[in-house]
C-alpha cells in the first residue's frame, strides 16, 4: 500500500542517494521520469528544493524545510499502516535500527532473537555506526530507533531507556595488570595502549584523562572498529577501553580480561536509546524499545551486582 504520492517517496530517494541517477538505480525508475517528477514538484512549490553542483545535489534551504515534512509523513505512514494491520490482527513491521559497535557482541543479539521470537513478521534492519552518525540518522528519520553511548543533548532526540556503565581496562588475561581489581588511567598508560578512533563514545570519554595525564600518552593503534581493539588486546599488543558489555563471554573463556577504571566515577559511559523527537511510534518500534529495556535493565542488575 502506497498511500502518498510518487513525488514524495522519489524527493525522498534523492536525498538519501545524492543524485537523480542513484536514486533512479535504487527505485528501479528510467532517470528522466525521476528528474521530470523532481521539476513538476518544485513547480508546484514554487522553489528550487535542490542546487544542481557537479558533485551531486545538495538540498537548498526550501529543500531542507521539505526534507522534514517528508520524513514526518513517511514515517507516520508506517505507523498508520502498523496499525491498520494490528486492527486485522496481523503483526507486521519495518524497523531500522543504528547501534554501537561494542552492542554487537551481547544486547543487540539478545534483543533481536527475543523481537523474533515473539513478532516473527516484524522486519529488522541494523546499522553499526559511532556515536556521531546514530545521532544524525535518528534525527534525519533515516534509522527508527538508535542505541549509543554519550550522545550529545539535542532537541531533536528522545532518549526512551539508559544506564551508566563504568569504562574498564581490557587486556589479555596474562597481563600484568588482569588480576587487580580496578587501575587507574596512569597504571594502564604505563603500557602500549590501544584505542578507538574519535568518532566512537569512548574515545571522547577517555579525552579528560589524556589532557590530565602526568605525561604526554601516545597510543600504539588508534583502531577503527571495537572488535579490533578487543583482538589486540587479546593478542597482548595493548591494553583497550570500553564497558563490561560483550565481555561476558570473552572473559569466561579466559580470552580476555576486564579490569573497572578507577576514574570511572568522573568517565562513566550512559547507553542510552533514542528516538526522533515529537514522533509518534508505531507498534512494532515500540515493542521493539521495551525489549531494549528489558535486555537494559539486565545489564545494569550485572554492572550494580559487579561495582
Amino acid at each position: 500500500m502506497n498511500i502518498h504520492a510518487k513525488a514524495i517517496r522519489y524527493f525522498d530517494a534523492i536525498c538519501r542517494s545524492g543524485s537523480i541517477r542513484e536514486a533512479a538505480r535504487r527505485l528501479h525508475v528510467d532517470g528522466s521520469a525521476l528528474n521530470r517528477q523532481l521539476l513538476n514538484l518544485e513547480d508546484e512549490i514554487g522553489a528550487a528544493l535542490f542546487e544542481r553542483l557537479p558533485s551531486g545535489l545538495r538540498l537548498t534551504q526550501a529543500g531542507q524545510i521539505f526534507a522534514q515534512h517528508v520524513i514526518t509523513v513517511l514515517q507516520d505512514e508506517q505507523r498508520t499502516l502498523a496499525e491498520l494491520e494490528q486492527l486485522q490482527g496481523v503483526e507486521r513491521g519495518e524497523i531500522r535500527v543504528a547501534a554501537a559497535e561494542s552492542l554487537n557482541a551481547d544486547f543487540l543479539p539478545a534483543v533481536l532473537e527475543d523481537m523474533l521470537r515473539r513478532y516473527p513478521k516484524v522486519r529488522l534492519h541494523t546499522f553499526m555506526q559511532g556515536s556521531e552518525s546514530i545521532a544524525q540518522q535518528v534525527s534525519s528519520g533515516e534509522v527508527d530507533v538508535g542505541v549509543a553511548f554519550a550522545m550529545r543533548d539535542s532537541p531533536d532526540l528522545t532518549c526512551v531507556g539508559g544506564g551508566i556503565f563504568r569504562l574498564c581496562a581490557i587486556m589479555a588475561p596474562d597481563h600484568p595488570l588482569a588480576a587487580r581489581e580496578e587501575v587507574s588511567f596512569a597504571d594502564c598508560a604505563a603500557f602500549p595502549l590501544v584505542m578507538t578512533n574519535p568518532d566512537f563514545a569512548v574515545h571522547s570519554l577517555l579525552l579528560l584523562l589524556l589532557q590530565n595525564a602526568a605525561k604526554p600518552v601516545q597510543p600504539v593503534v588508534y583502531a577503527g572498529a571495537i572488535e579490533l581493539m578487543r583482538q589486540l588486546a587479546m593478542r597482548g599488543a595493548g591494553i583497550g577501553f570500553q564497558t563490561r558489555i560483550g565481555l561476558k563471554t570473552l572473559c569466561a573463556e579466559r580470552r580476555l580480561a576486564y579490569v573497572p577504571l578507577r576514574e570511572s566515577d568522573n568517565v562513566a559511559a550512559h547507553l542510552g536509546i533514542y528516538v526522533r523527537s515529537a514522533r509518534i511510534l508505531p507498534p512494532a518500534v515500540t515493542a521493539l524499545i521495551a525489549i531494549m529495556n528489558e535486555q537494559l535493565a539486565s545489564l545494569l542488575k550485572e554492572e550494580t551486582g559487579a561495582a
